[in-house]
């Protein structure tokens, strides 16, 4: 009679399949549970950094344009001074030749300009017209105080307003800059002078009412 293994009738144990299996379903509905509040929290913290660009690059997009429009500002700015220093320069220089253009003028006006002499003055004269320089001052042209220069003064009865009758020195001007006004004499209409009265038509002669009946 053989010996019996003790053991071999007893089932071993075995762990309960449904226990098993839901516990990794607990696992995985924990897991989904949690999951769209982790994404959505990332989400929220995404937007903010967004924001937070935007704001930042709104910032120095405007810093930006101020600084463009600052530097803009300062280099018209320089370039208007560069302008007026120029101008300045230009307008001493011509000034201290105003008396030797004089002397030219008046050298042309008695015949004087001959020669060499002559040839040089020219070529200063359009020297200094490229430079800008230009001369003013006309017979017969109205009277203006902030060009011209009254050194003399009359009365003439044939014109309506101050007429410069005489130039007794040019003007000259750089652009609409005056650097020497004209002077001249100044001529006003003769006081007391009345402009010509038009006849009448129908005027009847010194004498007779022009509403009288003719008498026959």
């Amino acid at each position: 009679m053989s010996e019996e293994t003790p053991g071999f009738d007893e089932k071993p144990e075995v762990p309960d399949a449904g226990q098993n299996d839901a516990e990794p379903k607990a696992a995985d509905s924990a897991k989904d549970e949690a999951a769209p509040a982790g994404d959505a929290s990332q989400d929220v913290a995404l937007l903010e950094q967004l924001d937070q660009a935007r704001t930042a690059l709104s910032e120095r997009t405007t810093d930006l344009q101020r600084l463009q429009a600052e530097y803009q500002n300062y280099r018209r700015r320089v370039e208007r001074d560069r302008i007026t220093v120029k101008e300045i320069a230009v307008a001493s220089l011509l000034t201290e030749l105003l008396p030797t253009l004089d002397d030219i003028g008046r050298a042309r006006e008695h015949g004087e300009l001959v020669g060499g002499f002559k040839s040089v003055a020219e070529s200063l004269e359009t020297v200094a017209a490229k430079m800008g320089l230009q001369q003013f001052g006309k017979e017969g042209e109205p009277f203006d105080p902030t060009i011209h220069e009254a050194l003399m003064h009359s009365y003439a009865p044939d014109i309506t307003e101050d007429t410069c009758v005489a130039i007794l020195q040019p003007g000259y001007r750089i652009g609409e800059r005056t650097i020497r006004p004209a002077r001249v004499a100044v001529a006003e209409p003769q006081p007391g002078a009345a402009p010509k009265s038009e006849s009448t038509e129908g005027e009847a002669p010194d004498g007779l009412d022009a509403d009288a009946p003719d008498k026959g």
